[in-house]
């Protein structure tokens, strides 16, 4: 529900940081007092006094205002995930207490907030060598939520796992206080999650056992016009039942659909009837 929202907005800034390039490695770790830090080895969020609002910080004022992130430009939108420039000032004003370290220029930058106002202004604490990014650690304000919500372990886990698959570039880190596991559950305490095949690793990993057509998943990849990223895709058809179809943007799940599955369907459909046509199989034109 809305709890592991907030959850899915950070890991999706953090995601937004390695399919444009900037990082390699993303950790999500579920403490054992409910809190939850996601950290990068990106760019770090930019600390330098916001063009617009000068007498306040660019961090502080993308983690208080609404439709102040930078994914509003031009520049990074073909690439961004979340909900672009929202989604972690909202995740700030749900939160009891949250609390941002930057590591940028090889310097460390620290701030904390309690329910989406500032508590600290940001601080720089000191030089760092091999550290760069962001982490953002924080506790879903029970207040709003209910004191008897918390994260679900295995939603968070497979959420982290599904990231991984989704942009084989990244190796994503999760961790769980066992405490919060319980007995019997198949959810590790820790495990790095990469996946080198990419989607192809996905479709494998969800068909299981299942019988399909091809022997090995049809994939590709296609880059976008004007350099605004490029397509990817896995295949293949399931003998046994109705397949399916998941779709996402930028790792984010489109699950209404949109202009590129409706591309791909067609280029599907006219693919297997040309070669349908080539090897004179007639029942190809009843695709």
């Amino acid at each position: 529900g809305g709890l592991h929202h907030l959850a899915a907005e950070v890991l999706d800034n953090a995601m937004d940081e390695a399919v444009a390039g900037f990082a390699s490695r993303i950790e999500v770790t579920l403490h054992a007092d409910g809190s939850l830090t996601i950290e990068d080895n990106g760019r770090g969020i930019p600390v330098d006094p916001h063009p617009k609002y000068k007498s306040r910080s660019a961090l502080e004022v993308i983690l208080t205002t609404l439709h102040a992130g930078a994914k509003f430009s031009d520049k990074v939108y073909h690439t961004a995930g979340g909900l672009h420039g929202v989604g972690v000032s909202v995740v700030n004003a749900l939160a009891e207490r949250l609390e941002v370290e930057v590591a940028r220029d090889r310097k460390l930058w620290v701030q904390s907030f309690r329910r989406g106002k500032p508590k600290s202004k940001l601080k720089q604490k000191g030089a760092v060598r091999s550290r760069r990014g962001t982490r953002i650690t924080f506790w879903p304000d029970l207040e709003i939520f209910g004191s008897n919500v918390h994260f679900i372990p295995a939603r968070l886990y497979r959420m982290a796992r599904s990231k991984a698959y989704l942009f084989q570039g990244v190796k994503i880190s999760w961790k769980c206080d066992p405490n919060l596991l319980g007995d019997g559950t198949k959810t590790p305490a820790a495990e790095i999650l990469h996946f080198p095949g990419g989607l192809a690793d996905y479709l494998n990993a969800s068909l299981g056992s299942r019988e399909s057509i091809a022997i090995e998943a049809f994939t590709g990849s296609a880059a976008l016009p004007k350099h605004e990223g490029r397509a990817e895709w896995a295949i293949n058809w399931p003998i046994d039942a109705e397949g399916f179809l998941t779709s996402y943007v930028n790792t984010v799940p489109t699950p209404v659909g949109g202009t590129h599955e409706i591309g791909l369907r067609a280029a599907l459909v006219k693919g297997l009837k040309a070669y349908g046509k080539r090897v004179k199989q007639r029942r190809a034109t009843h695709i």
